[in-house]
């Protein structure tokens, strides 16, 4: 796995729509975190179990460390009006065991707290995330959605990202959806 750049964690970039700021995670994000990875509507197509507190604990960490090791990583979302904590997003190398998998290419994720559903705000945080990483990384990338996951294939294709092929992992068959590297 070769890093695609260096991040100092104190200088994750933040990103501001209208709506949203999207930003480093914080200590202070655990408590709204946990209780989103919990709720299993959330997480029925994201691992198909809600997360303990523990769980999405080491996962901010991994979410910081990644900024670090690779240069990109995963950001919170945030109600820029009121600083509520509204998910997450980013990139990452996931090393998943899938298969065929797609190792070296990085990886866009992003997950929503119910009260965020439906507002459009999945559909401007993926806008604003990829518009960064084009100017910074310039590289293809993909996302992984679970077939039933209709809201997320829509944000994906608003988004660029086409269906290319199904995977198998250890949960079942999984979609890959690829974006190219649009020309700088």
């Amino acid at each position: 796995m070769k890093p695609l750049g260096s991040v100092l964690p104190h200088s994750i970039p933040q990103l501001e729509t209208r709506r949203l700021l999207i930003r480093a995670h914080l200590a202070t994000d655990l408590d709204p975190a946990a209780r989103m990875w919990a709720d299993s509507e959330v997480t029925r197509f994201i691992g198909g179990k809600p997360r303990s507190r523990s769980e999405v604990w080491t996962t901010i960490q991994r979410n910081i460390g990644s900024w670090w090791l690779l240069g990109y990583g995963f950001w919170a979302i945030t109600d820029r009006s009121d600083g509520r904590f509204l998910g997450e997003i980013g990139f990452l190398e996931g090393l998943r065991d899938l298969s065929p998998g797609h190792e070296g290419t990085p990886e866009m994720g992003w997950c929503l707290a119910p009260s965020a559903w439906g507002s459009g705000i999945a559909s401007e945080a993926v806008a604003v995330a990829l518009d960064w990483f084009d100017r910074t990384l310039g590289t293809k990338c993909v996302c992984i959605i679970e077939p039933d996951n209709k809201a997320s294939v829509r944000v994906a294709e608003r988004n660029g990202f086409a269906w290319d092929y199904d995977a198998t992992g250890p949960s079942g068959s999984i979609g890959v959806f690829r974006r190219p590297a649009l020309a700088q």
